[in-house]
C-alpha cells in the first residue's frame, strides 16, 4: 500500500483497537532468522499484509510468504530495526495493490506506488492487485504489427511486433541500459513503464536525466528498486511496473514495458525462497524461481481485442558472460525472441553491440515482407561468411579471389558494420532502417 493508504489503514487500526479492543486478532512475532520473521497466534493467508511493532511503537509492514503449522512465515518490507521478541503482528487481510491512473506519466515511484522525485503525492482514483489473473492465450491478438524502436539494427535485422517479449542477454557493462534509453525516447509506443529492479542506486538517476531525459520521462512511468532495498520489496518492483503497463493497455495504449533485469528479479525471488527453507536446485536457484518467471512474462503481450499492447523487453544479466546460466536459459525458453550484446563488440567500439549471429526474433515472418526477409538473410550470410573466416582475413593468409564468397563478405563487411552501429542520440525510424537494408544489400 502506498503512504495514503498505510496513513488511513493505521488510523483505522488504532481506532478499533480503542473501541474493539477484544475482537483484534494478533500474533506474536517468536524468532528472526536473516530478513525472515516467524509468528504466532494469528490466521492469515499467504501474500497478505501484516504490521509489526518496533520496540519504539513504529509500525513495519511485512508480508507473508509463507507457515508451517501453527508459524508464520513473514518477510519485511522496509526496516527490521527495532524488532524484538513478543512483537505484537497485526493482519490487515489485505493484499498488495498499487495506485494506477493517468497522473503516473512523468512519475518516478518505489515499489508500493509511492512517489520518490519530490514532485509532491500521485493522485489516482483507482488501485489494482499486484497478482493478476492471466489472459486466456485463445483471446489474445496474435502479433501482427511491427513496432518502430528507433535502433535501425532492431527495426532492420531483429524487427520487434506489437505485443512481443523480447530479452537483452549480456554480461555487466556492456550496454544494456544505454540502449533500453535508447529505444525509450526513440519508439512511437504511446506510454513508456521502465521498472529499475536490483540495480546500483547510483544509476537510477543517471538513467532518468542522462538516458531518459525530458522527452522520455513526459510519456514514462519508472518504478525504481535499487539493490539495497528488500528482496521482496524488488520482487514487488517488478510486479508494479507489469500492473501499471497492464492497465495503460486496458485503456487501449500501446505500451513500451522495460525491466532491468530480470536477473534481480529472479534474485530477489531466490533470496525469499531460501530464506523459509526451500530446497535450491539449479546453480543455487529453487524451484519457486522458474515457476513465478513465466508468471511475470506471461502478463506482458497482446490483450484481447479492443484492448492495446505491451511490447517487453527484458535485461538478463549473463554472469561472467555465460549464455548457458541458467536464468539466460529460462528465459531464452519463455520469451519471444532475444538480443545478445557482447563484450567483444563492445571493447572494439561497435555500439550498440548487438551480436545479429546470436540473436533471433521469433515473430519476424509474421510482421515483415519477403522482400524484408531476403535482406536479413543476405546480411546474415555475409556477416557470418566473414566470421568464420575472420582469423584467416586478419593474419593475412587468406589470398582474394580463392572464395567469391568471403571476397564479398569482405568488401561488404565495412558497410555492414557502419550500418549496425548508431549514435545514442541518432534516431531512424523503421521505413528508414528497411530501406537501407535492402538498398546495402541490392
Amino acid at each position: 500500500m502506498n503512504d495514503q493508504e498505510f496513513a488511513d489503514f493505521l488510523n483505522q487500526f488504532k481506532s478499533n483497537i480503542e473501541s474493539h479492543s477484544s475482537l483484534v486478532v494478533e500474533g506474536r512475532l517468536t524468532r528472526m532468522v536473516g530478513m525472515t520473521l516467524e509468528a504466532v497466534g494469528c490466521s492469515v493467508n499467504v501474500g497478505e499484509r501484516c504490521f509489526v511493532e518496533t520496540v519504539d511503537g513504529k509500525m513495519e509492514e511485512a508480508e507473508v510468504v509463507g507457515f508451517a503449522m501453527d508459524k508464520i512465515y513473514l518477510m519485511p518490507i522496509g526496516s527490521i530495526q527495532g524488532l524484538g521478541p513478543g512483537a505484537r503482528v497485526i493482519p490487515t487481510h489485505r493484499q498488495a495493490s498499487i495506485p494506477v491512473g493517468e497522473a503516473l506519466l512523468g512519475r518516478v515511484l518505489d515499489g508500493q506506488g509511492n512517489p520518490i522525485d519530490g514532485k509532491g503525492s500521485v493522485h489516482c482514483h483507482e488501485s489494482r492487485p499486484l497478482a493478476s489473473e492471466p489472459i486466456n492465450p485463445l483471446n489474445r491478438k496474435p502479433v501482427e504489427e511491427p513496432l518502430d524502436v528507433g535502433v535501425r539494427s532492431i527495426n532492420s535485422v531483429l524487427t520487434v511486433g506489437r505485443g512481443q517479449r523480447m530479452g537483452l542477454l549480456a554480461g555487466s557493462g556492456v550496454g544494456k541500459s544505454v540502449l533500453l534509453g535508447m529505444m525509450t525516447r526513440f519508439t512511437e509506443a504511446e506510454v513508456i513503464v521502465v521498472g529499475l529492479i536490483g540495480e546500483r542506486g547510483r544509476e537510477v538517476k543517471e538513467f532518468i536525466q542522462q538516458i531518459l531525459g525530458d522527452e522520455g520521462v513526459r510519456r514514462s512511468v519508472v518504478v525504481a528498486v535499487p539493490a539495497d532495498n528488500s528482496p521482496l520489496m524488488r520482487l514487488q518492483g517488478a510486479m508494479s511496473a507489469t500492473t501499471i503497463a497492464e492497465y495503460f493497455r486496458d485503456q487501449g495504449k500501446n505500451v513500451l514495458l522495460l525491466m532491468d533485469s530480470l536477473t534481480r528479479f529472479c534474485q530477489a525471488q531466490r533470496e525469499v525462497a531460501l530464506a523459509i527453507g526451500e530446497p535450491p536446485a539449479t546453480k543455487g536457484y529453487p524451484p519457486s524461481v522458474f515457476a513465478l518467471l513465466p508468471k511475470l512474462v506471461e502478463r506482458a503481450g497482446n490483450g484481447s481485442e479492443g484492448s492495446g499492447s505491451i511490447t517487453a523487453f527484458y535485461t538478463v544479466l549473463a554472469e561472467g558472460d555465460d549464455q548457458q546460466d541458467p536464468i539466460v536459459d529460462a528465459a531464452r525458453a519463455i520469451l519471444d525472441g532475444h538480443i545478445v550484446l557482447t563484450r567483444e563488440l563492445a571493447d572494439s567500439g561497435h555500439y550498440p553491440a548487438i551480436d545479429i549471429e546470436g540473436s533471433v526474433s521469433r515473430v519476424i515472418n509474421q510482421i515483415t515482407s519477403e522482400e524484408h526477409r531476403d535482406a536479413i538473410s543476405q546480411l546474415k550470410f555475409l556477416y557470418s561468411t566473414y566470421n568464420q573466416n575472420k582469423d584467416l582475413i586478419t593474419v593475412g593468409a587468406y589470398q582474394k579471389g580463392s572464395d567469391s564468397l568471403i571476397d564479398q563478405a569482405i568488401e561488404m563487411m565495412p558497410a555492414i558494420r557502419a550500418f549496425l552501429c548508431q549514435n545514442i542520440n541518432e534516431k531512424v525510424v523503421m521505413q528508414e532502417s528497411i530501406d537501407n537494408l535492402q538498398q546495402m544489400m541490392y
